[in-house]
């Protein structure tokens, strides 16, 4: 019962979804809105596990004085803080949430991202070796479209914009709608083995 229970719910609620999209009439339009009003409703009570699980994960964390337990302090106490300043006062301009979202969270976001910046250009350099065709197709290509947003890039060659420009509209955009319906595909074949109950991962198990 524990498994074929969660299947069913999966399978019916994911039928009438499918069904509402495809035959939108009144009464099963109106149902699969209460089945979204739901997700909402128990994506609500997620979001609280988890944080009770954050807490008490790092609570635990803290008492052991693991490594970095001071970062955990820092977390646990910002994280209350936004929640509490939002609850009390509310997220409305001027107001202790919106001092501390403004103040604190976005400049340390804005840091982050930019330690990031770092990050990625190491790994870039380390991913565009020319050791292959195809690593040295990728590395020029990098080149030109880096080149072309910089007034360097302009400065040696006038043309060199209109070359990143067609590299981004026509190859790029490909790549890009061949990446996007790949993934619709494999979202599409989820759905229907999480329907059909042949992927049980969601229930943890397989």
């Amino acid at each position: 019962m524990k498994r074929q229970f969660p299947a069913f719910v999966a399978f019916l609620s994911g039928f009438i979804m499918v069904f509402a999209f495809f035959v939108p009439q009144k009464g099963v339009v109106k149902f699969s809105q209460g089945l979204l009003t739901w997700v909402i409703i128990v994506g609500g009570f997620t979001l609280l596990l988890g944080i009770v699980n954050i807490t008490r994960a790092n609570l635990v964390a803290i008492k052991r004085k693991e490594k970095g337990w001071g970062y955990k302090v820092v977390l646990l106490t910002f994280l209350f803080a936004m929640a509490a300043s939002a609850i009390i006062w509310g997220a409305q301009k001027d107001t202790p949430y919106d001092f501390l979202f403004h103040n604190i969270q976005k400049p340390m976001m804005s840091t982050m991202f930019s330690i990031l910046a770092f990050f990625i250009a190491s790994a870039a350099y380390r991913a565009f070796r020319a050791r292959t065709m195809e690593a040295t197709l990728l590395l020029l290509t990098s080149i030109v479209v880096m080149m072309g947003r910089t007034p360097l890039g302009q400065f040696i060659w006038k043309g060199l914009p209109s070359a990143t420009d067609w590299l981004m509209a026509y190859p790029s955009m490909a790549v890009q709608r061949g990446i996007l319906i790949g993934a619709a595909l494999g979202a599409a074949a989820m759905s229907l083995r999480i329907l059909l109950g042949i992927e049980r991962t969601y229930m943890g198990r397989g």
